[in-house]
C-alpha cells in the first residue's frame, strides 16, 4: 500500500511537533529546575545561613564527641584550686590530688603539653612556645587585663573587662572577676568504666580481671553498673522502656487492627457503609503522625512510656488496617470453600481457611514495623519523657557531656541492628521455616 501525499504530510508534521516536543522539554525541565533551586537559596536563606554558621562550635562538638575535658580552676573568692573531669563534682579529684600534669601549690602550674604552660597565681600567665607570655591579673575593682607580646591582641583570644579567653590547639583558658579556669583535653571516654572513688579506677585490665578471678567480680561490676558519671544501670533501663514501648505498640496495634481489616476487606464485609466507615478510620488514625498522638495522649495520660506506646499503637492501628485488609482481599477463595465443605461456621472458615492464608504477610508487615518503631520510640521517648531519647534530649541540649551523645546513638545504632536481626530470625523461622536469617 503507498501512502498518499496528504498522509506523508500528516506523518511528517506528527513529527515535526515531537521533535519541537522534545526540544521545548529539553529547555524547558533545566530552566524549571534551576527555577526551583533558585527559590529554594533564597527561601531558605542560604546566604544568611552561611553567615551565621559558627564551624568553630562545630569542630567543638565534635571533639567532644570522642574527647573529655579537665577543669582546673582557681577560685579567687577563697584561694582554693580543684581539679575535675568534665567540670562535674563527681568527677572531682580528691583533695591535694589532681593529674601528673598538674602540680598544685600556692601557685597552681598546668602542663599542657608541646611547651604549653599555664601558671594559676597572681598574675595568670600562659606561655606559648614560638608565641611569649601572655599575662593576665584579674580583681573585682579594676576587672580583668591582660598583656600580650607586642600589644596585639590575636584573633585565638577573646579579651574584655569581664572576661578574657584564649583558646590554643593545646587547651583553653578562662580568667573571671571571680576565677580562673583550664581546659585540657584528652582523647577517651574518661570515667567510662570506674570513677575516682572507686578502688579499680585506673588499674590495667590484666590487674581488673586477676581481681575479679580472685572474687571480686561482684564488686567490679557493682562499681560499674552504678557508674556516678555515666549512670550505665540508668541507660540500661532507659533502652529497655524503649524497646518496650517499640514492642507494646506494634503488637498491640496488630492485635486490634487484625479484626478491623475484616470489616474493611471486600470480601468479608459487603455492606459498603462499613467497609467505608472501617477504611475511614484507618486513614484518620495513620493520618495523624505518632508524635501529634503523642503530645495530646500525654496531656491525658501524663509523660511516660505507656503514652508513647499508646501513640504508636494508634497510628499504627491505621497502618496495619489497610495493609490487611489489602491482604485479605487477595486470599484464595479455593481453601475458604474447602473448609466451609466440611460444615465449618464462618469463623471456623476464617480461622482455618483465612488466617494461615495471610500470617506470613501479616508477621512480616509487624516485624517491619518493630524494627521501624524501635527507631521511632527514640523520638517519641524525648517528648514523652521517657526511654533513651529522654537521656539523648537532655543530653544534647546541655552541650557540655557531647561524649554522651555519642554514647546514647552508638547505643541506639546497636539497639536497632539487634532488632532488625531478631526480627530477621524470628520471620525466617515462622514463615520459612528455616534456620537463618540476616
Amino acid at each position: 500500500m503507498t501512502d498518499t501525499p496528504d498522509r506523508l504530510s500528516t506523518l511528517r508534521s506528527g513529527a515535526d511537533r515531537l521533535i519541537a516536543h522534545k526540544r521545548l522539554f529539553a529547555f524547558g525541565f533545566p530552566a524549571l529546575v534551576l527555577a526551583y533551586l533558585t527559590f529554594i537559596f533564597f527561601s531558605f536563606d542560604m546566604p544568611g545561613l552561611a553567615q551565621r554558621a559558627n564551624f568553630e562550635n562545630a569542630r567543638t562538638l565534635v571533639a567532644d564527641s570522642y574527647s573529655y575535658k579537665t577543669h582546673v580552676t582557681r577560685d579567687y573568692r577563697n584561694g582554693g584550686t580543684t581539679v575535675a573531669i568534665e567540670g562535674e563534682r563527681k568527677g572531682t579529684y580528691p583533695e591535694g590530688t589532681a593529674p601528673d600534669w598538674v602540680t598544685l601549690g600556692e601557685t597552681t602550674v598546668v602542663d599542657l603539653g608541646g611547651g604549653n604552660r599555664v601558671t594559676l597565681g597572681d598574675p595568670v600567665t600562659f606561655e606559648i612556645p614560638d608565641y611569649g607570655t601572655i599575662s593576665i591579673t584579674s580583681s573585682r575593682a579594676k576587672g580583668v587585663n591582660a598583656t600580650f607580646p607586642g600589644g596585639v591582641v590575636p584573633e585565638w583570644a577573646n579579651v574584655s573587662k569581664s572576661r578574657v579567653a584564649i583558646t590554643t590547639e593545646a587547651g583553653r583558658l578562662n580568667v573571671t572577676r571571680s576565677k580562673a579556669e583550664v581546659f585540657r583535653y584528652e582523647t577517651g571516654w574518661e570515667l567510662f568504666w570506674f570513677t575516682l572513688d572507686s578502688p579499680y579506677h585506673g588499674l590495667g585490665l590484666g590487674e581488673i580481671a586477676s581481681r575479679a578471678f580472685n572474687g571480686e567480680a561482684g564488686a567490679i561490676f557493682h562499681d560499674f553498673w552504678h557508674n556516678a558519671m555515666w549512670h550505665h544501670n540508668q541507660v540500661a533501663g532507659a533502652l529497655f522502656e524503649t524497646v518496650l514501648m517499640a514492642f507494646l505498640g506494634t503488637f498491640g496495634a496488630a492485635i486490634v487492627a487484625l479484626p478491623l481489616a475484616f470489616l474493611a476487606a471486600r470480601n468479608f464485609a459487603p455492606l459498603t457503609a462499613v467497609r467505608f466507615a472501617a477504611r475511614r478510620l484507618f486513614d484518620f488514625f495513620r493520618g495523624v503522625d505518632a508524635l501529634i498522638w503523642t503530645i495530646i495522649l500525654s496531656r491525658a495520660f501524663g509523660p511516660g512510656p505507656l503514652t508513647g506506646a499508646l501513640a504508636i499503637l494508634i497510628t499504627d492501628t491505621g497502618s496495619f488496617g489497610k495493609m490487611f485488609s489489602e491482604a485479605l482481599e487477595n486470599v484464595d477463595e479455593k481453601q475458604i470453600e474447602g473448609i466451609r465443605s466440611t460444615g465449618a461456621k464462618p469463623l471456623q472458615r476464617q480461622r482455618f481457611g483465612v488466617i494461615p492464608q495471610v500470617t506470613p504477610v501479616l508477621l512480616s508487615q509487624v516485624l517491619y514495623f518493630l524494627e521501624s518503631n524501635t527507631r521511632s520510640a527514640t523520638i517519641i521517648g524525648a517528648i514523652t519523657g521517657g526511654g533513651i531519647g529522654l537521656m539523648l534530649t537532655q543530653a544534647m541540649i546541655t552541650q557540655k557531656d557531647w561524649e554522651e551523645v555519642t554514647y546514647y546513638i552508638i547505643l541506639v545504632i546497636i539497639m536497632v541492628m539487634a532488632m532488625d536481626w531478631f526480627s530477621g530470625k524470628l520471620r525466617t523461622r515462622l514463615i520459612k521455616g528455616g534456620e537463618g536469617g540476616h
